[in-house]
């Protein structure tokens, strides 16, 4: 059920095939070096897939627009959380991907949505999902602007800890694509 809904979520809109997977393994990768045990990282792997579900009520138009979004369509589009928690009361084996689908647009200074959550008040696991979220995001190509390259968007990463995202999350981001950077380098 999960890998249909995740395929219905992308079918929507091509370019974001293989996001949510994406997203998802970025943010595995953080949620370990936390220390997140099985079953934490087991609802991680629910609620990754999950987080843009409530992008299935958006119009097609609206997802698929070149350009800057006007005000209704940024408020449809900002709508898709809270449809997507909807979604997800209904089937209560997917409980536990609430906090991703409701809050992983919260920001870590408040002036995120849909709540306007801040700090530690956002959930933990909205926190890792943003993150990796967004980095996905700013890595891929979208109908209104060209991907950043990887090295671009790691700066935006840290250039927004303490303003978009948690900083020590941002940190621990930042450290493991450097640690990869490192073994790579090591094994060539």
């Amino acid at each position: 059920m999960l890998s249909v809904l995740s395929r219905a979520i992308e079918a929507r809109d091509p370019y974001t095939r293989g996001h949510s997977a994406r997203v998802t393994e970025l943010a595995e990768a953080v949620a370990r070096r936390l220390g997140w045990g099985e079953e934490r990282l087991a609802s991680l792997r629910v609620g990754g897939p999950l987080h843009d579900i409530g992008k299935l009520a958006v119009p097609p138009e609206v997802l698929r627009k070149e350009g800057r979004l006007d005000a209704h369509e940024l408020a449809e589009i900002r709508e898709h959380p809270e449809v997507g928690a909807r979604i997800l009361l209904r089937i209560a084996a997917l409980s536990d991907a609430l906090p991703y689908v409701l809050y992983h647009h919260e920001r870590w200074d408040g002036t995120g949505y849909p709540s306007g959550k801040a700090g530690e008040e956002i959930p933990l696991e909205a926190r890792v999902l943003a993150i990796a979220d967004a980095f996905d995001a700013m890595t891929s190509d979208r109908p209104y602007r060209r991907a950043l390259t990887r090295d671009e968007a790691l700066a935006e990463v840290e250039r927004c800890a303490g303003t978009q995202f948690d900083p020590e999350i941002a940190r621990v981001f930042l450290e493991l694509f450097a640690q990869a950077e490192l073994a790579a380098a090591a094994s060539a």
